[in-house]
């Protein structure tokens, strides 16, 4: 199998150790079909890489998206600090990717699940980010240099993708570090608005592992076939103005802050 393609089973396997024997091989030819394995093997044996696998991506899917607020952003000095809310879960990320990567000359990176390094393409915009097992001790160490780094970054501050909150599609709480990373590199913030949203059994998911307790992410399994359900349509991008980071004084906590950005994200 050429190496640019991903092979769920021998992923899955990989993922579960020893466990792997107990894995049934009808359940990962199942799992290959849900993720639509053929459909994104055969984006990926053209063989993009870096910015242009997200444009190609996203016009492979046939969608399309209109940007604004462009003109507010000065991509070709001090690296910046982008933070998304992150509606989609798959393509608000390449679609990101692409834009901000095309007008800073590559310059750009994604700080993501260690699962996306399986996509080779997309590999070089990522700095993998695993907090469990062994890599997890190497986490401080990678957001430092990534922040350190003449890249901008590119980062949903949710960790995870938005759910149904209260009727509306929203992102739970945005996390601290990207304040705290923002002031010790001198880097301003980007807030970004994506305007879009998965399917409603996406979020029924979601809704019932909250209920029911249930640790595994499993909405996030779904992402796949939520990209694969985004063919042909449309969102919409909102790039606000850059926040200086001197603006993220002792007046509020970096929590506070956090959440002030995120509450700027959706104004926008």
């Amino acid at each position: 199998m050429d190496n640019l393609e991903i092979d769920i089973d021998k992923i899955v396997r990989e993922r579960a150790g020893k466990k792997a024997k107990w894995i049934p091989r009808w359940f990962t030819r199942w799992l290959e079909a849900f993720v639509h394995q053929d459909f994104v093997n055969e984006f990926l044996r053209r063989g993009y890489e870096g910015v242009e696998f997200c444009e190609k991506t996203v016009e492979y899917l046939g969608v399309t998206v209109t940007v604004e607020g462009l003109e507010n952003i000065p991509f070709t000095g001090h690296p910046l600090t982008f933070v998304s809310n992150h509606p989609l879960g798959a393509i608000d990320g390449v679609t990101l990717g692409g834009i901000i990567g095309r007008h800073s000359d590559g310059r750009v990176k994604y700080l993501v699940n260690d699962l996306l390094m399986n996509l080779k393409g997309l590999a070089p915009l990522c700095i993998p980010i695993n907090k469990l097992g062994g890599q997890a001790r190497n986490l401080p160490q990678q957001v430092d240099n990534a922040f350190q780094s003449e890249n901008h970054i590119i980062i949903f501050p949710a960790g995870l993708c938005s759910r149904l909150i209260d009727g509306h599609i929203h992102d739970i709480p945005w996390r601290k570090a990207f304040i705290q990373k923002s002031i010790q590199t001198q880097r301003d913030v980007v807030p970004i608005h994506f305007i879009g949203q998965n399917s409603p059994r996406f979020y029924r998911v979601a809704r019932w592992c909250k209920r029911l307790g249930i640790k595994f992410n499993l909405a996030m399994a779904l992402l796949p076939d939520e990209m694969y359900r985004s063919r042909g349509k449309h969102y919409t991008v909102r790039f606000g103005k850059p926040i200086p980071y001197q603006t993220f004084d002792h007046s509020r906590t970096p929590n506070e802050w956090a959440l002030w950005v995120e509450d700027e994200v959706y104004k926008l």
